[in-house]
């Protein structure tokens, strides 16, 4: 679906969504085509070991959309334990009715921690169904600050990348700056929006030839 050519990002005017913990059950969910579900968080306990929490929706269950399970990653040391308890809710998920294309980690890596994050992707990509999708969110510096050869360790490591293009609820400033740089990726990605956030597509992205269109992230109280 296509966005519009400048406004409020609009859940509406949109058919792929970030569901979150805590966002209300609304009407644009029931009518998406792709959904990115939170399901699991990775991160020290008290104890300091790294575990994985169950967050947002927690209990598999039918679903119409297109599922990508997402796993909040705040550290890439895990545990067999961990890899194992994702590769459970994978399987407990699937074997609902509905498709799942795959899992996605959202891990804030640094710039100068791409080629760390690419061998921890390549062996949580080496453990995961051969069938499963690997989708991963990336940060605009990515694309602007990233070495190329760097950027392209991902390259056959992840399906797609969706870079956030906000920090909090507002789109980053100088955004079409970062956004020139991406013509350089061979990775399909996809452009993460903040629902309210204001928007611009720049001229030439829809027609761009590994872009895959937008996802919203969806917030309580947006319009």
């Amino acid at each position: 679906m296509c966005c519009p050519a400048a406004a409020e990002v609009r859940a509406a005017d949109y058919d792929a969504y970030w569901l979150w913990a805590g966002v209300r059950a609304r009407p644009d969910v029931a009518h998406a085509r792709t959904l990115y579900l939170l399901v699991g968080e990775v991160g020290p306990g008290a104890d300091g070991a790294n575990r994985l929490k169950a967050q947002g929706a927690a209990q598999p269950g039918p679903h119409a959309a297109k599922l990508w399970l997402a796993f909040r990653v705040r550290s890439l040391d895990w545990t067999p334990e961990v890899r194992a308890g994702v590769l459970r809710k994978l399987a407990l998920w699937r074997a609902q009715p509905g498709e799942v294309a795959g899992v996605q980690i959202d891990f804030d890596a640094a710039t100068h921690g791409l080629a760390r994050y690419a061998s921890f992707l390549r062996d949580l990509r080496a453990a995961l169904p051969r069938d499963c999708g690997l989708s991963v969110t990336g940060l605009m510096d990515w694309a602007s600050q990233g070495a190329p050869e760097d950027l392209s360790a991902l390259s056959g490591m992840v399906d797609e990348i969706i870079f956030q293009t906000y920090r909090g609820r507002a789109t980053v400033e100088n955004i079409d700056a970062y956004l020139a740089r991406l013509g350089r990726l061979t990775i399909p990605y996809r452009l993460g929006l903040a629902e309210g956030a204001q928007w611009t597509a720049p001229n030439g992205l829809a027609s761009a030839p590994h872009f895959h269109g937008y996802v919203v992230f969806l917030r309580n109280g947006a319009p």
